[in-house]
């Protein structure tokens, strides 16, 4: 059998791999061709002359014997040379313990086949079967050097294609990555040179974009030892080195592109930023007297916590046009983070100041309507609490104590929301308070009560 037909993992891949091989860097060792300084071993050498007898019968066995170890080692010597390149692929790309056992058990093995092959070369020296005195003795001595020779020549073989057979989940990693180290740096390099194209154009369109300049020449070392190849910083290093010199460069390249955009939407939020500050300030004069409203017809608990809005409102507003003037320099000179970030502070501040500013018209809204009909509220609140209390006791006969207890305690803290009105001067913003947070409560009952059956919790008694 040849090696062609035992090893076909390996002499499929070995003319491909061998040129992606030899493209990042790696040097084949060289192997002696043994046959090559045995010129006798395959031809017997010379001009044979026969003579009849058991001598010439001896010596056409030893012949045979002498071809048939020929063959055996061309065989084992062609093998073990596929299965080298198939070695070295692996070596260069796969570092694991398990590549690592592959190259140790393969040079065991290429210690066997020396000896193996140095056994058969003695054998072939030993003996000149075209001798024309060769005695039938020692015709028949040289037979059973060379079967011998021979059969460890195909035993060391055996044992050569079993090992093949072994490495084809480590050769097919090593080959995939293989595959991929090309593409992988053309990507990148690519990728590098968008990123500086796209820089180069929005550069032209009157942005200097120094920060993304920065971040593209950092990458240079890295394209260096892209372009040093494999060889020197090994393929899975140099793909991992290439796939995030892509990832960095695409970064840099859409960042140069939105820069443009970026800068638009920044003099857009400057603007609206702006005027919704101006129209807080013409807010805020209006919780005066919205405050004089409510000192004079509600009780000091109604809205001693809104005294200070006023001058918060104002203040907030000051502190906003302030940074509203750092983000548009920012902006002039370029620096969009800076100007990114100043102008999320300055919509933080409206947004609060403008929180501040409604609560006081919300509240005297809230109080005139309670104030007039606190039966609303009450009836509002009750139906909550109802509707809660019939979803505990559906399909039971009596409630859960998880449930039943946070809605007697509902009921009763509605109960003294609702004798608190009976004063001269009722708080009514402590009775909206109260009622909310009676409604809160009946409203956590109800998830809970969902939650338990939507899981598949038995609550029945």
């Amino acid at each position: 059998m040849t090696a062609t037909q035992t090893q076909p993992h390996a002499r499929a891949s070995a003319s491909a791999v061998r040129g992606v091989l030899d493209l990042i860097g790696l040097v084949l060792s060289p192997v002696p061709l043994l046959v090559a300084v045995l010129p006798a071993a395959f031809t017997g050498g010379g001009q044979r002359r026969w003579f009849g007898g058991r001598a010439d019968s001896q010596r056409a066995e030893a012949q045979a014997a002498k071809d048939d170890a020929a063959a055996a080692f061309y065989d084992l010597d062609t093998a073990q040379r596929d299965l080298r390149i198939s070695i070295e692929t692996i070596s260069a790309v796969d570092s694991s313990p398990g590549a690592r056992r592959a190259v140790d058990d393969f040079s065991a093995i290429g210690r066997r086949i020396d000896e193996a092959s140095h056994q058969y070369i003695t054998a072939v020296d030993a003996h000149d079967l075209d001798r024309d005195d060769l005695e039938a003795s020692v015709a028949s001595r040289a037979r059973g050097e060379l079967n011998r020779a021979k059969d460890e020549l195909v035993r060391v073989k055996g044992d050569l294609d079993r090992f093949a057979d072994g490495l084809g989940p480590l050769l097919d990693k090593a080959e995939t990555q293989l595959a991929r180290l090309a593409p992988a740096v053309e990507r990148a390099r690519a990728a590098l040179l968008a990123a500086s194209n796209a820089l180069d154009s929005v550069r032209e369109s009157g942005f200097r974009a120094d920060d993304l300049a920065g971040r593209l020449a950092s990458l240079a070392p890295e394209l260096t030892k892209l372009n040093q190849g494999a060889g020197q910083h090994g393929v899975a290093e140099t793909i991992h080195r290439a796939d995030q010199v892509l990832r960095d460069a695409e970064a840099v390249r859409a960042e140069a592109e939105r820069l443009p955009e970026r800068a638009a939407e920044i003099d857009k939020r400057l603007v609206s930023l702006r005027t919704r500050a101006q129209a807080l300030t013409t807010r805020a004069d209006s919780v005066e007297p919205t405050l004089s409203e409510l000192r004079r017809r509600f009780s000091a608990e109604c809205w001693q916590d809104l005294q200070s809005v006023p001058e918060q409102a104002t203040q907030s507003v000051h502190q906003a046009e302030e940074k509203l003037g750092a983000a548009a320099k920012a902006r002039e000179e370029q620096r969009w983070p800076d100007a990114t970030a100043l102008l999320a502070t300055v919509r933080a501040l409206l947004n609060t100041t403008d929180e501040a500013v409604s609560a006081a018209g919300d509240r005297l809204q809230r109080l005139n309507a309670v104030a007039k009909d606190p039966q609303q509220e009450i009836d509002r609140t009750r139906f909550a609490v109802r509707d809660a209390q019939r979803l505990a006791m559906s399909g039971r006969n009596t409630p859960d104590p998880r449930h039943a207890r946070p809605l007697d305690d509902a009921v009763a803290r509605l109960q003294r929301a609702v004798d608190s009105l009976s004063g001269r001067h009722p708080d009514y913003w402590h009775f909206l308070t109260e009622t909310e947070a009676v409604r809160r409560s009946a409203s956590r009952v109800v998830e809970q009560i969902r939650e338990d059956r939507g899981s598949g919790v038995s609550d029945r008694p």
